[in-house]
C-alpha cells in the first residue's frame, strides 16, 4: 500500500516537474526569437575575439574621449557669439537636457537587449524603413566627425609647421595615422588609447588658458551681445555639438560586460564634460576677447598654439578613431551577424575589418577636404544630424516605449510632455542649424575645397 502510494507521488512529481520545465523553456525562448537577435554578439564563452568585456570605467572614458574633443575646441567662440551670460546658460541647459536623453538611450538598450546600433533601435520603431534610414543616418554622421577630426589635425599640422606643405598632405598623413589606430577589432583595446586621448585635450586646453591668460589678447568680456539668428544659432551648433556623442552610445553599451553599468558611464561623462566645458568656454572668452578662434587652440601666442596643437594631436585622432570604430562595428556587424565569422581572426574577417575602415577613412578625407573650414563643417553635422542622435531621437524612444502609458499618471503626463519638448528642440536645432550652415559654407571665401592653401 505504502510502496503503491509512493509511486503514485513520485509520478505526479515527475509530472510536475516537465510541466515547470516546459514552462521555463517557454521563458527562456520568447517568440522563438533568434539567440544573435537577443544579443549584439552572441554566446562568446568559447569565442576566439570577444566583445563583451568592457568594464563602465572603461565605458565611461571611451565615452569622454570621443565626446570631449573637437567640441571643447569650438565653445570660447561660440560664448563670444553670443554673449557671456547667454552662452552659458544655453551651455548648462542643452548639457543637462543631453544628459537625460543619453538615459533615455540608455533604457531603449536595456528593453531591448539586442540593440546595438542606431539602425536596430530604428527598426524596433518603423521595421525595415527604420533601420535603413538610421543605418544610414548613423554612418553618415559618423564619418562627418571623422572628416572633422581630419580638418582639425590638418590645422594643427599647419599651425605647427608654419603651413610646411601643402594641406592635402597633411590631411593624407593625418586619414592613414587614423586608419592604423582603427585595426583593432574591440573596444576595450580602444579604451586605453582614450585616457592617454583625455589626458591629451586637457593639458592642451590649460596650456592655452594659462597662454591667453598672460597674453591677454582680448578686450573686456560682453555680458551679452548683438547678433542676428545666423551668427547666433551657428554659435549655438557649436555648442550642440560638444555634446553630439550619443550616436555611438547603443554601440558602446553593447560590448560592456553589464549594461545596467551605463549609467554611471553617462554620469562620468556628463561630469567630466560639463566641467570641461565651462571652464575652457568661461577662461579662453575671458582673455582672449571676441576674437576668440574657432578651434580655440589658434587663439593663444604662436609659439603656446603650436605646442598646444602639438600635444592635442593626440585626442584629435584618438577621438575620431573611436567614432569611426562604431561606424566600421555598424558595418561589420551588418554584413556577419549571427555567423561565426563575427569571432573569427581568419583573412577574410581581418580583410574585411580592414578594406571597411580604409573605405570609410578615404570617404571622410574627402569630406574634409571638400569643406576645409572647422566652424562650418560642425555646423552642418550638427544640423543634419546631431540635432536628431543627441535629442530628438531620445523623445522619440521614449514616447515609443511608453506607447499607452503617456497620461497614465501626473509623473508620465510630465515626462510626456518633457519629451515632446526634446523633439522639438531637435526639429528647431535641424531646421536652423541646415540654414546656418548652408550660408556659412555659401558665403565664407576661404572655404576653396581640394586647396593646398593654410586653413590653420
Amino acid at each position: 500500500m505504502s510502496s503503491s502510494a509512493d509511486l503514485e507521488i513520485g509520478s505526479r512529481e515527475k509530472s510536475l516537474d516537465l510541466n515547470q520545465a516546459d514552462s521555463d523553456a517557454d521563458l527562456q525562448k520568447p517568440d522563438d526569437v533568434p539567440q544573435y537577435k537577443q544579443d549584439a554578439f552572441g554566446d562568446e564563452e568559447f569565442a576566439e575575439v570577444k566583445y563583451k568585456v568592457l568594464k563602465w570605467w572603461q565605458c565611461g572614458l571611451l565615452m569622454v574621449a570621443e565626446t570631449v574633443s573637437l567640441g571643447v575646441l569650438s565653445l570660447p567662440a561660440a560664448v563670444a557669439g553670443l554673449g557671456f551670460v547667454p552662452a552659458i546658460i544655453i551651455l548648462v541647459f542643452l548639457g543637462s537636457l543631453a544628459t537625460y536623453t543619453g538615459y533615455v538611450i540608455g533604457q531603449m538598450k536595456w528593453k531591448y537587449p539586442h540593440i546595438s546600433t542606431m539602425a536596430d533601435a530604428g527598426e524596433v520603431l518603423a521595421g525595415k524603413w527604420g533601420r535603413e534610414i538610421l543605418g544610414v543616418a548613423q554612418t553618415i554622421f559618423l564619418v562627418f566627425v571623422m572628416a572633422s577630426h581630419l580638418l582639425t589635425f590638418t590645422v594643427a599640422m599647419n599651425t605647427i609647421t608654419n603651413h610646411g606643405t601643402c594641406s592635402i598632405v597633411f590631411g593624407i598623413v593625418g586619414m592613414i595615422v587614423s586608419f592604423i589606430c582603427s585595426l583593432p577589432r574591440t573596444l576595450v583595446k580602444m579604451s586605453w588609447l582614450s585616457l592617454v586621448s583625455f589626458g591629451s585635450i586637457m593639458t592642451a586646453v590649460l596650456i592655452v588658458m594659462i597662454g591667453v591668460g598672460i597674453e591677454k589678447p582680448g578686450g573686456r568680456i560682453e555680458v551679452a551681445v548683438e547678433t542676428n539668428l545666423y551668427l547666433g544659432f551657428s554659435a549655438v551648433c557649436n555648442i550642440v555639438f560638444a555634446f553630439c556623442g550619443h550616436a555611438a552610445f547603443f554601440g558602446l553599451m553593447a560590448e560592456l560586460k553589464n549594461p545596467r553599468d551605463f549609467t554611471k558611464s553617462l554620469c562620468l561623462l556628463q561630469g567630466i564634460d560639463m566641467a570641461l566645458y565651462i571652464m575652457a568656454a568661461v577662461v579662453i572668452y575671458r582673455y582672449a576677447g571676441a576674437d576668440v578662434t574657432s578651434p580655440a587652440l589658434g587663439s593663444a601666442a604662436p609659439v603656446v598654439a603650436k605646442v598646444a596643437y602639438g600635444i592635442a594631436l593626440p585626442t584629435i585622432v584618438i577621438a575620431g578613431v573611436i567614432n569611426g570604430h562604431v561606424a566600421f562595428k555598424y558595418v561589420y556587424t551588418r554584413i556577419f551577424r549571427g555567423t561565426d565569422r563575427m569571432h573569427k581572426r581568419d583573412a577574410v574577417a581581418v580583410g574585411s575589418w580592414i578594406g571597411i575602415s580604409l573605405s570609410l577613412w578615404i570617404l571622410a578625407w574627402i569630406i574634409s577636404t571638400a569643406i576645409p573650414v572647422f566652424s562650418s563643417l560642425l555646423s552642418l553635422i550638427t544640423a543634419l544630424f546631431a540635432s536628431w542622435f543627441t535629442y530628438g531621437l531620445s523623445g522619440i524612444f521614449w514616447l515609443f516605449m511608453n506607447k499607452g502609458l503617456w497620461f497614465s499618471s501626473p509623473r508620465k503626463i510630465a515626462l510626456t510632455a518633457l519629451n515632446v519638448f526634446v523633439i522639438a528642440v531637435g526639429a528647431a536645432i535641424c531646421g536652423l542649424g541646415l540654414y546656418v550652415s548652408g550660408k556659412a559654407i555659401h558665403d565664407n571665401p576661404s572655404s576653396a575645397s581640394f586647396s593646398c592653401a593654410n586653413n590653420a
